[in-house]
């Protein structure tokens, strides 16, 4: 499993590079030169319907409604995040993806992109996506509008560029983070504790894996800072979090009738939210929850062959950051040993069904059409990231 799992991390890494790391997004509809051009553009539900009419599509239709390819700022993050996991094996004498100076390179390359990506308007560094969004018919996320979800993804990566390079600059940016969740999101009262805000804007404070993933950068910040604030606010996150949890161990998406569903990869978000927690802050208190956790979530999302589930109950649709989540989750945990032989049948699956021979990993499979189209952000960053998870452990 090793030597194919080299071959295909190696087309995916070639395919990425080639693009420069640009692409195309699920939810980037709305970048349409051709939607702009019309007054569709100022109707919330023409925004949303044209939103889900990409996203649904098997069909790609972005190079014909001039949808250009750019870079997503949580992608990169990702990226650089993956390239981080590429210099440790390198550093161990194993140079199949490059030297140490190579990707060294691509790290410092990608952090300073980052550095250029970031939301400067806000009272820490943040980073948002490269599209306007509109969440069905209550909001409309402009472009650029730093998101927790986005943030956490980069400054994680900026933290482990840091450890990497020294570079104070990487360091000293990602901790500026701290302030964005701090002053920024909103807080919604929650059991014991709070849910933190998707966003600065309102109306989107339900949602548990963002929250968690608001405690896990400020647990982040705490370990390079000694700040007790971030580390007892993050406390309480985790806690409103955890309380939440159901009996068997999982945790519904998120607070409204329409947030119920159970899935996979925001499963994973939130076990990997909280071990960081524990990790960083020497807070092993809610390590029971965890166990019920991850007892729930290698149970009920991955079938016997290997094939990645979405959500608990059902299988459909298959996708990619189901198996992507998995093997970050696993390293995250440190439970990558124990089950390394799901790891690599998901994986095994997951190349044989979804990687496309260019290099890249489609977005999700249906019991009809599926969904084949490249997603930079979504599909191969997300796998390179959770790949290079899974080479680092073979070492």
């Amino acid at each position: 499993m090793k030597y194919r799992a080299v071959n295909s991390f190696q087309n995916l890494k070639f395919y990425c590079e080639a693009e420069n790391f640009k692409g195309w997004d699920p939810y980037d509809g709305l970048n349409s030169k051709i939607f702009k051009a019309t007054p569709l553009k100022n109707w919330d539900l023409a925004r949303l319907a044209w939103i889900q009419g990409f996203k649904r599509s098997p069909i790609n239709f972005r190079s014909i409604l001039m949808v250009p390819k750019e870079t997503n700022a949580k992608g990169i993050g990702l990226f650089l995040s993956g390239y981080c996991n590429l210099y440790k094996i390198a550093e161990k004498g194993n140079t199949t993806f490059g030297t140490k100076e190579n990707i060294l390179e691509k790290i410092n390359f990608l952090s300073n992109l980052l550095l250029d990506l970031q939301n400067k308007d806000y009272s820490g560094a943040c980073w948002g996506y490269n599209f306007d969004w509109q969440a069905r018919r209550l909001f409309l996320f402009p472009k650029n509008t730093p998101t927790v979800v986005a943030t956490t993804f980069c400054a994680s990566a900026l933290f482990e560029a840091y450890e990497i390079t020294k570079n104070e600059i990487y360091l000293q940016t990602a901790l500026s983070s701290a302030n964005f969740v701090m002053k920024d999101l909103n807080r919604t009262a929650h059991n014991n504790g709070f849910l933190f805000s998707y966003c600065p804007l309102k109306g989107n404070n339900t949602v548990y894996n963002a929250s968690l993933l608001g405690a896990k950068l400020l647990s982040l910040c705490y370990y390079y800072s000694g700040k007790d604030e971030y580390r007892n606010t993050a406390r309480e996150a985790v806690l409103a979090a955890c309380e939440g949890q159901n009996k068997d161990g999982s945790w519904v998406y998120g607070l409204l009738p329409v947030q119920s569903w159970i899935d996979s990869f925001h499963t994973g978000y939130n076990l990997d939210a909280i071990q960081v927690y524990q990790d960083k802050t020497g807070d092993a208190s809610f390590q029971q929850k965890m166990v019920k956790g991850f007892e729930f979530y290698i149970t009920n999302f991955f079938e016997a062959d290997g094939t990645p589930k979405y959500y608990h109950n059902k299988t459909y649709p298959i996708d990619i950051h189901c198996p992507g989540q998995l093997l970050v989750t696993l390293k995250s945990l440190h439970r990558f040993e124990e089950n390394r032989e799901l790891a690599e049948k998901v994986l095994a699956w997951s190349v044989k069904n979804m990687q496309d021979r260019k290099g890249y990993f489609y977005y999700q499979v249906k019991k009809g059409i599926s969904s084949k189209i490249s997603y930079m952000r979504w599909s191969n960053a997300f796998m390179f990231y959770g790949m290079s998870c899974f080479l680092g452990n073979q070492e």
